[in-house]
């Protein structure tokens, strides 16, 4: 495929400044993978750009990524902005532009701030607040080129204008971060995000997107009292994570799984709980998928990554494989969109 050797010999770090725009002009004849093996592009093409960004966002749907993952926050004045976390401190320069903005704990929470105020903030590659080196130090280097924070109304915007001008369909895949601190805060993230996302078109099951979210009272709510139809996944994360008022090691057994089946469509566990290590230091499938796929639910595990590979692969290709043809996943969120969809693509049918 044309696109993917383009991508293979692209040095990102020469590139002055990265913008949606620059990367629209590699996306002609990105293709899909087979329907039912999707390649979800986690924080967009992030293992390339800086994550969340509309650059990295363009890339990916470039690359050939059937899913492209956007985590939502609330601002201060109830924007939904696009953000892995509910702080800003990681990813931008808020400490530089705001010093005095920190709570009392010395983190910059987004929902602090308004989308005015966000706007003048410079997106950067992950770092550590504690040395302000870069988590991944072979990725895009910090405080180079110009990215900022999107909302998700632009990114939704991005990928159905790339659907129109391509004719491809690449759906998106919201996270809900965090709703009950939202709720804490007086804001209710759930709601915002659906009253959105109805408005773009996305109401149904027959819709290109997933809902994701840790919280299983609130993927519960998402259906029941919300009332959405779309298809919703149920993350699962683990219990030593401060990621949501749930009880994740319950939501692995049978009855969690039958649970989770009875409200969504869908779940996206942590990878060490589809495949572990056993006695002998060999990677071990667990009863997880089989677990889901028995209740028709889809799974999604997290996150493949080329630069973090799991302690029994010795590659990214080999991790895939064993997921893919081993575990019998349905999906992948993964940092390195393109060599996913290559790897699909090179499995015989």
């Amino acid at each position: 495929m044309i696109l993917i050797s383009l991508m293979n010999n692209l040095d990102l770090q020469l590139m002055p400044t990265v913008t949606a725009a620059t990367v629209f002009l590699l996306i002609v004849g990105a293709a899909c993978v087979a329907e039912g093996q999707i390649v979800i592009a986690h924080r967009g093409a992030s293992g390339y750009l800086p994550e969340h960004t509309l650059a990295s966002k363009a890339l990916a749907y470039g690359m050939g990524a059937d899913y492209i993952e956007q985590d939502v926050v609330l601002t201060s004045d109830d924007h939904a902005v696009v953000l892995h976390d509910i702080h800003l401190d990681t990813v931008t320069n808020v400490a530089e532009v705001f010093p005095d903005r920190a709570r009392e704990n010395g983190r910059h929470f987004a929902i602090d701030f308004t989308l005015d105020e966000i706007r003048q903030l410079s997106v950067y590659e992950r770092f550590s607040r504690e040395t302000g080196a870069a988590v991944y130090t072979r990725r895009f280097p910090l405080h180079q080129a110009r990215f900022s924070v999107p909302t998700l109304a632009e990114e939704i915007e991005l990928v159905q204008g790339l659907n129109q001008s391509t004719g491809r369909d690449v759906g998106i895949y919201p996270e809900i971060k965090s709703p009950a601190w939202h709720r804490a805060q007086g804001k209710d993230i759930s709601r915002i995000v659906l009253d959105l996302l109805n408005h773009y078109g996305y109401r149904g099951k027959d819709d290109k997107i997933f809902v994701q979210c840790f919280d299983a009272g609130e993927t519960r709510r998402l259906r029941n009292e919300l009332e959405t139809r779309v298809r919703l996944v149920q993350l699962i994360g683990d219990n030593d994570w401060d990621e949501a008022p749930t009880d994740f090691d319950r939501l692995r057994t049978a009855e969690g799984i039958a649970e989770i089946a009875q409200h969504a469509d869908g779940i996206g566990p942590w990878l060490p709980h589809v495949v572990e290590l056993d006695a002998d230091g060999q990677p071990r499938v667990t009863s997880l998928v089989a677990m889901a796929h028995s209740h028709g639910l889809v799974v999604h595990p997290f996150t493949f990554r080329a630069d973090s590979l799991p302690a029994y692969a010795d590659s990214f290709e080999a991790t895939l494989d064993i997921f893919f043809g081993q575990a019998g996943v349905d999906g992948v969120f993964t940092d390195f969109p393109d060599r996913a969809v290559k790897f699909l693509e090179s499995r015989p049918n």
